[in-house]
Protein backbone atom coordinates (compact mmCIF):
# COMPACT_ATOMS: atom_id res chain seq x y z
CA UNK A 1 0.00 0.00 0.00
CA UNK A 2 1.20 3.52 -0.81
CA UNK A 3 0.76 5.86 2.16
CA UNK A 4 1.36 9.60 1.78
CA UNK A 5 1.76 11.64 4.97
CA UNK A 6 0.96 15.35 5.12
CA UNK A 7 3.01 17.02 7.88
CA UNK A 8 5.56 14.22 8.02
CA UNK A 9 8.46 15.98 9.77
CA UNK A 10 6.95 16.30 13.24
CA UNK A 11 8.20 13.75 15.75
CA UNK A 12 4.88 11.91 15.94
CA UNK A 13 4.16 11.82 12.20
CA UNK A 14 7.78 10.96 11.47
CA UNK A 15 7.36 8.03 13.85
CA UNK A 16 4.21 6.95 12.01
CA UNK A 17 6.19 7.06 8.75
CA UNK A 18 8.97 4.89 10.18
CA UNK A 19 6.48 2.36 11.52
CA UNK A 20 4.53 2.23 8.24
CA UNK A 21 7.77 1.64 6.34
CA UNK A 22 8.72 -1.16 8.74
CA UNK A 23 5.35 -2.79 8.13
CA UNK A 24 6.14 -3.01 4.43
CA UNK A 25 4.26 -0.03 3.01
CA UNK A 26 5.53 2.42 0.43
CA UNK A 27 5.72 5.73 2.30
CA UNK A 28 6.07 9.27 0.95
CA UNK A 29 5.33 12.58 2.62
CA UNK A 30 5.59 16.33 2.71
CA UNK A 31 5.92 19.20 5.14
CA UNK A 32 6.19 22.95 5.06
CA UNK A 33 9.71 22.74 6.44
CA UNK A 34 11.66 19.64 5.45
CA UNK A 35 14.92 19.82 7.43
CA UNK A 36 17.24 17.68 9.58
CA UNK A 37 17.27 15.74 11.77
CA UNK A 38 13.86 14.27 10.94
CA UNK A 39 14.30 14.67 7.17
CA UNK A 40 17.63 12.84 7.37
CA UNK A 41 16.12 10.00 9.42
CA UNK A 42 13.25 9.59 6.97
CA UNK A 43 15.42 9.73 3.85
CA UNK A 44 17.70 7.07 5.34
CA UNK A 45 14.61 4.86 5.57
CA UNK A 46 13.98 5.36 1.87
CA UNK A 47 11.04 7.72 2.34
CA UNK A 48 10.65 10.31 -0.44
CA UNK A 49 10.02 13.81 0.93
CA UNK A 50 8.45 16.85 -0.74
CA UNK A 51 8.96 20.43 0.40
CA UNK A 52 5.62 22.26 0.66
CA UNK A 53 2.11 21.28 -0.38
CA UNK A 54 1.88 21.40 -4.16
CA UNK A 55 -0.98 19.06 -5.11
CA UNK A 56 1.19 17.31 -7.71
CA UNK A 57 2.55 15.19 -4.85
CA UNK A 58 -0.85 13.44 -4.74
CA UNK A 59 -0.55 12.22 -8.32
CA UNK A 60 -0.62 9.34 -8.93
CA UNK A 61 -3.21 8.86 -6.22
CA UNK A 62 -1.87 7.20 -3.03
CA UNK A 63 -3.88 4.40 -1.42
CA UNK A 64 -4.17 6.38 1.82
CA UNK A 65 -3.39 9.94 2.88
CA UNK A 66 -2.47 10.32 6.55
CA UNK A 67 -3.11 13.91 7.64
CA UNK A 68 -1.15 15.39 10.55
CA UNK A 69 -2.85 17.59 13.15
CA UNK A 70 -0.87 20.64 11.98
CA UNK A 71 -2.85 20.54 8.72
CA UNK A 72 -5.97 22.71 8.44
CA UNK A 73 -8.68 23.64 5.98
CA UNK A 74 -7.30 25.91 3.29
CA UNK A 75 -4.14 23.86 2.86
CA UNK A 76 -3.91 23.05 -0.86
CA UNK A 77 -3.32 19.32 -0.33
CA UNK A 78 -6.10 19.04 2.24
CA UNK A 79 -8.53 20.72 -0.14
CA UNK A 80 -7.40 18.42 -2.99
CA UNK A 81 -7.93 15.32 -0.85
CA UNK A 82 -11.47 16.44 0.00
CA UNK A 83 -12.38 17.56 -3.53
CA UNK A 84 -11.13 14.37 -5.17
CA UNK A 85 -12.54 12.07 -2.51
CA UNK A 86 -9.18 10.51 -1.72
CA UNK A 87 -9.13 8.09 1.22
CA UNK A 88 -7.68 9.79 4.29
CA UNK A 89 -7.21 9.26 8.00
CA UNK A 90 -5.34 10.69 11.00
CA UNK A 91 -2.04 9.42 12.35
CA UNK A 92 -3.54 8.07 15.61
CA UNK A 93 -6.41 6.33 13.78
CA UNK A 94 -4.03 4.76 11.26
CA UNK A 95 -1.83 3.52 14.11
CA UNK A 96 -4.83 2.07 15.92
CA UNK A 97 -6.03 -0.02 13.00
CA UNK A 98 -2.65 -1.09 11.66
CA UNK A 99 -0.75 -1.90 14.84
CA UNK A 100 -2.33 -1.16 18.20
CA UNK A 101 -5.43 -3.35 17.98
CA UNK A 102 -3.23 -6.45 18.04
CA UNK A 103 -0.83 -5.15 20.70
CA UNK A 104 -0.57 -4.94 24.47
CA UNK A 105 -0.35 -1.15 24.60
CA UNK A 106 1.40 0.56 27.50
CA UNK A 107 0.46 4.24 27.32
CA UNK A 108 1.87 7.19 29.26
CA UNK A 109 -0.37 10.27 29.56
CA UNK A 110 -0.19 13.48 31.57
CA UNK A 111 0.78 17.12 31.31
CA UNK A 112 4.44 16.56 32.20
CA UNK A 113 6.96 13.74 31.91
CA UNK A 114 5.36 11.70 29.12
CA UNK A 115 8.44 11.45 26.93
CA UNK A 116 10.79 10.58 29.78
CA UNK A 117 8.46 8.04 31.40
CA UNK A 118 7.60 6.35 28.10
CA UNK A 119 11.33 6.15 27.34
CA UNK A 120 11.97 4.55 30.73
CA UNK A 121 9.20 2.04 30.17
CA UNK A 122 10.35 1.06 26.67
CA UNK A 123 13.89 0.57 27.99
CA UNK A 124 12.77 -1.54 30.96
CA UNK A 125 10.83 -3.83 28.62
CA UNK A 126 13.81 -4.04 26.25
CA UNK A 127 16.16 -4.81 29.14
CA UNK A 128 13.82 -7.63 30.17
CA UNK A 129 14.06 -9.15 26.69
CA UNK A 130 10.51 -8.28 25.62
CA UNK A 131 11.70 -6.36 22.52
CA UNK A 132 8.81 -3.87 22.49
CA UNK A 133 7.76 -1.46 19.79
CA UNK A 134 7.33 2.18 20.73
CA UNK A 135 6.36 5.63 19.50
CA UNK A 136 7.69 8.44 21.69
CA UNK A 137 7.89 12.22 21.21
CA UNK A 138 11.65 12.39 21.52
CA UNK A 139 14.78 10.44 20.66
CA UNK A 140 15.12 7.55 23.15
CA UNK A 141 18.87 7.50 23.70
CA UNK A 142 18.92 3.86 24.80
CA UNK A 143 17.66 3.05 21.29
CA UNK A 144 18.77 6.06 19.22
CA UNK A 145 15.35 6.45 17.57
CA UNK A 146 11.89 7.74 18.52
CA UNK A 147 9.82 4.92 17.01
CA UNK A 148 10.12 1.29 15.96
CA UNK A 149 8.06 -1.83 15.41
CA UNK A 150 8.76 -4.42 18.07
CA UNK A 151 9.21 -8.17 17.87
CA UNK A 152 6.49 -8.93 20.45
CA UNK A 153 2.93 -7.66 21.06
CA UNK A 154 4.15 -5.08 23.61
CA UNK A 155 4.00 -1.47 22.40
CA UNK A 156 4.84 1.64 24.45
CA UNK A 157 3.32 4.95 23.37
CA UNK A 158 3.49 8.52 24.57
CA UNK A 159 -0.22 9.32 24.89
CA UNK A 160 -0.68 12.99 24.00
CA UNK A 161 -3.87 14.89 24.88
CA UNK A 162 -3.48 17.26 21.92
CA UNK A 163 -6.22 16.99 19.28
CA UNK A 164 -6.05 14.35 16.56
CA UNK A 165 -6.71 16.22 13.29
CA UNK A 166 -8.74 19.06 11.80
CA UNK A 167 -11.58 16.56 11.28
CA UNK A 168 -11.25 14.80 14.66
CA UNK A 169 -10.98 17.11 17.67
CA UNK A 170 -10.73 14.31 20.22
CA UNK A 171 -7.39 13.86 21.99
CA UNK A 172 -4.93 11.60 20.21
CA UNK A 173 -4.85 9.16 23.11
CA UNK A 174 -8.48 8.02 22.75
CA UNK A 175 -7.31 6.00 19.72
CA UNK A 176 -4.56 4.06 21.48
CA UNK A 177 -6.41 1.20 23.24
CA UNK A 178 -4.12 0.94 26.28
CA UNK A 179 -4.07 -2.12 28.53
CA UNK A 180 -1.53 -0.58 30.89
CA UNK A 181 -1.95 3.15 31.49
CA UNK A 182 0.24 5.59 33.41
CA UNK A 183 -1.31 8.97 34.26
CA UNK A 184 1.60 11.15 35.39
CA UNK A 185 -0.25 14.33 36.37
CA UNK A 186 -2.85 16.74 35.04
CA UNK A 187 -2.74 20.53 34.78
CA UNK A 188 -4.09 23.14 32.40
CA UNK A 189 -2.11 23.33 29.18
CA UNK A 190 -2.72 23.64 25.42
CA UNK A 191 -4.85 26.74 25.82
CA UNK A 192 -5.09 26.95 22.03
CA UNK A 193 -7.46 23.96 21.97
CA UNK A 194 -8.81 23.54 25.53
CA UNK A 195 -11.03 26.16 27.15
CA UNK A 196 -10.15 25.17 30.70
CA UNK A 197 -8.93 22.32 32.89
CA UNK A 198 -12.36 20.67 32.90
CA UNK A 199 -12.18 20.29 29.13
CA UNK A 200 -8.92 18.35 29.50
CA UNK A 201 -10.38 16.24 32.31
CA UNK A 202 -13.18 15.25 29.96
CA UNK A 203 -10.70 13.91 27.43
CA UNK A 204 -8.83 12.00 30.16
CA UNK A 205 -12.18 10.51 31.22
CA UNK A 206 -12.73 9.39 27.62
CA UNK A 207 -9.32 7.70 27.77
CA UNK A 208 -10.30 5.92 30.98
CA UNK A 209 -13.40 4.58 29.21
CA UNK A 210 -11.21 2.75 26.68
CA UNK A 211 -9.29 0.78 29.33
CA UNK A 212 -10.50 -2.85 29.68
CA UNK A 213 -11.47 -4.40 33.02
CA UNK A 214 -8.32 -6.51 32.94
CA UNK A 215 -6.23 -3.40 32.30
CA UNK A 216 -4.52 -1.30 34.92
CA UNK A 217 -4.19 2.43 35.50
CA UNK A 218 -1.31 3.76 37.61
CA UNK A 219 -1.50 7.32 38.94
CA UNK A 220 -0.30 9.61 41.77
CA UNK A 221 -2.91 9.75 44.53
CA UNK A 222 -2.00 13.34 45.47
CA UNK A 223 -2.94 14.78 42.06
CA UNK A 224 -6.26 16.61 42.57
CA UNK A 225 -7.23 16.81 38.89
CA UNK A 226 -6.56 13.11 38.33
CA UNK A 227 -8.67 12.30 41.37
CA UNK A 228 -11.50 14.15 39.65
CA UNK A 229 -10.98 12.09 36.49
CA UNK A 230 -10.91 8.80 38.38
CA UNK A 231 -14.09 9.80 40.26
CA UNK A 232 -15.93 10.03 36.93
CA UNK A 233 -15.47 6.30 36.40
CA UNK A 234 -12.95 3.54 36.99
CA UNK A 235 -13.65 0.15 35.42
CA UNK A 236 -10.17 -1.39 35.53
CA UNK A 237 -7.60 -2.34 38.12
CA UNK A 238 -5.59 0.51 39.62
CA UNK A 239 -2.49 1.19 41.67
CA UNK A 240 -1.35 4.52 43.02
CA UNK A 241 1.81 6.31 43.93
CA UNK A 242 0.78 7.08 47.50
CA UNK A 243 -1.35 4.13 48.61
CA UNK A 244 0.47 1.22 46.97
CA UNK A 245 3.84 2.56 45.85
CA UNK A 246 6.20 5.05 47.47
CA UNK A 247 9.88 5.95 47.64
CA UNK A 248 12.62 7.18 49.97
CA UNK A 249 15.21 9.62 48.67
CA UNK A 250 18.74 8.61 49.59
CA UNK A 251 20.26 11.56 47.72
CA UNK A 252 18.39 14.86 47.62
CA UNK A 253 18.83 15.22 43.86
CA UNK A 254 16.95 11.95 43.22
CA UNK A 255 19.95 10.13 41.75
CA UNK A 256 19.58 7.41 44.40
CA UNK A 257 16.34 6.25 46.04
CA UNK A 258 14.61 3.25 47.56
CA UNK A 259 11.53 1.71 45.93
CA UNK A 260 8.71 0.75 48.30
CA UNK A 261 5.63 -1.40 47.64
CA UNK A 262 3.09 -1.55 50.46
CA UNK A 263 5.72 0.20 52.63
CA UNK A 264 8.23 -2.62 52.11
CA UNK A 265 11.57 -1.87 50.49
CA UNK A 266 11.99 -3.59 47.13
CA UNK A 267 15.39 -2.29 46.15
CA UNK A 268 17.46 0.81 45.41
CA UNK A 269 17.70 2.72 42.13
CA UNK A 270 21.04 4.38 41.34
CA UNK A 271 20.89 6.16 38.00
CA UNK A 272 21.89 9.16 35.89
CA UNK A 273 18.57 11.04 36.07
CA UNK A 274 17.92 13.74 38.67
CA UNK A 275 14.87 15.43 40.18
CA UNK A 276 12.11 14.13 42.40
CA UNK A 277 9.71 14.34 39.45
CA UNK A 278 11.83 11.71 37.69
CA UNK A 279 11.79 9.54 40.81
CA UNK A 280 7.99 9.56 40.60
CA UNK A 281 8.18 8.75 36.89
CA UNK A 282 10.45 5.81 37.70
CA UNK A 283 8.13 4.41 40.37
CA UNK A 284 5.18 4.40 37.98
CA UNK A 285 7.38 2.84 35.29
CA UNK A 286 8.27 0.01 37.68
CA UNK A 287 4.57 -0.48 38.49
CA UNK A 288 3.62 -0.57 34.80
CA UNK A 289 6.40 -3.04 34.00
CA UNK A 290 5.21 -5.26 36.84
CA UNK A 291 1.78 -5.36 35.20
CA UNK A 292 3.32 -7.13 32.18
CA UNK A 293 5.25 -9.54 34.39
CA UNK A 294 8.62 -7.85 34.89
CA UNK A 295 10.04 -8.32 38.37
CA UNK A 296 10.70 -5.18 40.38
CA UNK A 297 14.39 -5.93 40.88
CA UNK A 298 14.78 -6.37 37.12
CA UNK A 299 13.21 -2.94 36.50
CA UNK A 300 15.53 -1.41 39.10
CA UNK A 301 18.55 -2.87 37.30
CA UNK A 302 17.26 -1.54 33.97
CA UNK A 303 16.81 1.99 35.31
CA UNK A 304 20.42 1.93 36.42
CA UNK A 305 21.33 1.87 32.72
CA UNK A 306 18.65 4.31 31.56
CA UNK A 307 19.74 7.39 29.58
CA UNK A 308 17.31 10.32 29.58
CA UNK A 309 15.87 11.32 26.19
CA UNK A 310 17.46 14.14 24.26
CA UNK A 311 16.45 17.61 25.47
CA UNK A 312 15.55 16.34 28.94
CA UNK A 313 18.28 17.83 31.15
CA UNK A 314 20.68 16.87 28.40
CA UNK A 315 24.25 17.92 29.13
CA UNK A 316 25.30 19.68 25.93
CA UNK A 317 28.79 20.71 27.00
CA UNK A 318 31.20 20.94 29.93
CA UNK A 319 33.78 23.64 29.16
CA UNK A 320 36.20 24.80 31.86
CA UNK A 321 33.82 23.26 34.41
CA UNK A 322 30.92 25.31 33.05
CA UNK A 323 28.06 22.95 32.29
CA UNK A 324 25.41 23.72 29.67
CA UNK A 325 22.09 21.83 29.85
CA UNK A 326 19.24 21.68 27.34
CA UNK A 327 15.75 21.01 28.65
CA UNK A 328 12.30 20.93 27.03
CA UNK A 329 10.51 22.48 30.04
CA UNK A 330 7.91 25.04 28.95
CA UNK A 331 5.21 24.94 31.66
CA UNK A 332 5.73 26.56 35.09
CA UNK A 333 5.45 23.22 36.91
CA UNK A 334 8.00 21.55 34.64
CA UNK A 335 10.32 24.54 34.90
CA UNK A 336 10.10 24.52 38.69
CA UNK A 337 10.72 20.77 39.09
CA UNK A 338 13.59 20.81 36.58
CA UNK A 339 15.31 23.65 38.41
CA UNK A 340 14.67 22.00 41.78
CA UNK A 341 16.38 18.82 40.57
CA UNK A 342 19.41 20.74 39.32
CA UNK A 343 19.59 22.80 42.53
CA UNK A 344 19.57 19.62 44.62
CA UNK A 345 22.38 18.25 42.48
CA UNK A 346 24.70 21.29 42.43
CA UNK A 347 24.07 22.71 45.89
CA UNK A 348 25.20 26.34 46.20
CA UNK A 349 26.89 26.52 42.79
CA UNK A 350 25.47 29.23 40.54
CA UNK A 351 22.63 28.36 38.16
CA UNK A 352 21.90 30.63 35.20
CA UNK A 353 18.47 29.92 33.69
CA UNK A 354 17.71 30.99 30.10
CA UNK A 355 14.07 30.66 29.03
CA UNK A 356 12.10 31.06 25.82
CA UNK A 357 8.29 31.15 26.38
CA UNK A 358 7.41 29.49 23.08
CA UNK A 359 4.38 27.18 23.56
CA UNK A 360 0.95 28.34 22.39
CA UNK A 361 -0.21 28.44 26.00
CA UNK A 362 2.73 30.67 26.94
CA UNK A 363 2.17 32.95 23.95
CA UNK A 364 -1.44 33.45 25.00
CA UNK A 365 -0.36 34.58 28.47
CA UNK A 366 -2.10 31.85 30.47
CA UNK A 367 0.93 31.41 32.75
CA UNK A 368 2.25 34.99 32.74
CA UNK A 369 1.64 35.48 36.47
CA UNK A 370 3.12 32.14 37.59
CA UNK A 371 6.01 31.75 35.12
CA UNK A 372 8.63 33.87 36.83
CA UNK A 373 7.97 32.45 40.27
CA UNK A 374 8.82 29.00 38.86
CA UNK A 375 12.36 30.27 38.18
CA UNK A 376 13.23 31.18 41.78
CA UNK A 377 15.73 28.33 42.20
CA UNK A 378 18.01 29.99 39.63
CA UNK A 379 20.55 32.59 40.71
CA UNK A 380 20.31 34.54 37.45
CA UNK A 381 17.43 34.47 34.96
CA UNK A 382 17.70 35.64 31.35
CA UNK A 383 14.36 35.74 29.53
CA UNK A 384 13.81 35.96 25.79
CA UNK A 385 10.73 37.86 24.62
CA UNK A 386 9.68 36.76 21.11
CA UNK A 387 7.82 39.12 18.81
CA UNK A 388 4.60 37.06 18.75
CA UNK A 389 3.97 37.10 22.51
CA UNK A 390 0.47 38.36 23.37
CA UNK A 391 1.59 39.89 26.68
CA UNK A 392 4.56 41.82 28.01
CA UNK A 393 7.21 39.51 29.41
CA UNK A 394 9.46 42.50 30.04
CA UNK A 395 6.84 44.11 32.26
CA UNK A 396 6.63 40.98 34.41
CA UNK A 397 10.42 40.60 34.41
CA UNK A 398 10.92 44.17 35.59
CA UNK A 399 8.59 43.54 38.52
CA UNK A 400 10.52 40.40 39.44
CA UNK A 401 13.95 41.96 39.01
CA UNK A 402 14.86 39.61 36.15
CA UNK A 403 16.56 40.38 32.85
CA UNK A 404 14.53 40.31 29.62
CA UNK A 405 15.94 40.48 26.09
CA UNK A 406 14.54 40.68 22.56
CA UNK A 407 17.73 39.28 21.00
CA UNK A 408 19.23 35.85 21.54
CA UNK A 409 22.66 37.22 20.61
CA UNK A 410 22.44 39.72 23.46
CA UNK A 411 21.66 36.85 25.82
CA UNK A 412 24.72 34.96 24.57
CA UNK A 413 26.95 38.02 24.91
CA UNK A 414 25.67 38.70 28.44
CA UNK A 415 26.34 35.13 29.57
CA UNK A 416 29.81 35.00 28.01
CA UNK A 417 30.78 38.30 29.62
CA UNK A 418 29.81 37.22 33.13
CA UNK A 419 30.26 33.44 33.22
CA UNK A 420 32.80 31.82 35.54
CA UNK A 421 33.94 28.24 36.20
CA UNK A 422 31.81 26.00 38.44
CA UNK A 423 28.59 27.49 37.12
CA UNK A 424 25.63 25.86 35.38
CA UNK A 425 23.65 27.17 32.42
CA UNK A 426 20.16 25.71 31.99
CA UNK A 427 18.46 26.52 28.68
CA UNK A 428 14.70 25.85 28.58
CA UNK A 429 12.64 25.90 25.39
CA UNK A 430 10.39 23.54 23.44
CA UNK A 431 11.82 24.88 20.17
CA UNK A 432 15.12 25.62 18.47
CA UNK A 433 15.63 28.96 20.31
CA UNK A 434 17.34 30.47 17.23
CA UNK A 435 20.26 28.07 17.66
CA UNK A 436 21.17 29.67 21.01
CA UNK A 437 22.34 26.37 22.51
CA UNK A 438 25.11 25.74 19.99
CA UNK A 439 26.06 29.40 19.63
CA UNK A 440 26.57 29.60 23.39
CA UNK A 441 28.61 26.40 23.48
CA UNK A 442 30.75 27.69 20.60
CA UNK A 443 31.24 31.00 22.42
CA UNK A 444 32.37 29.22 25.57
CA UNK A 445 34.77 27.07 23.56
CA UNK A 446 36.29 30.20 21.99
CA UNK A 447 36.52 32.00 25.32
CA UNK A 448 38.42 29.20 26.99
CA UNK A 449 40.32 27.85 23.97
CA UNK A 450 43.69 28.82 25.43
CA UNK A 451 43.12 27.22 28.82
Amino acid sequence: MHIHILGICGTFMGGIAAIAKSLGHKVTGSDQNVYPPMSTQLEELGIELTQGYNVSQLEPKPDMVVIGNAMSRGNSCVEYVLDKGLPYTSGPEWLKHNLLQNSWVLAVAGTHGKTTTASMLAWVLEYAGLKPGFLIGGVVQNFGVSAKVGETPFFVIEADEYDTAFFDKRSKFVHYLPRTLILNNLEFDHADIFEDLNAIKKQFHHLMRTLPQSGKVIWPKQDVALNDVIAQGLWSESETLGDDWSYELIKADGSEFNVLLNNEKQGTVRWQAIGEHNVKNAIMTIAAARHVGIAIDHSIDALGEFISPKRRMELKADINNIKVYDDFAHHPTAIKTTLAGLRAKVGDEKIIAILEPRSNTMKMGVHQYTLLDSLRDADDVLLFEPENLNWSLKEQADKAGMQCFSSTQTIIDTVLENIKPNQHILIMSNGGFNGLHQHLVDGLADKYSGE
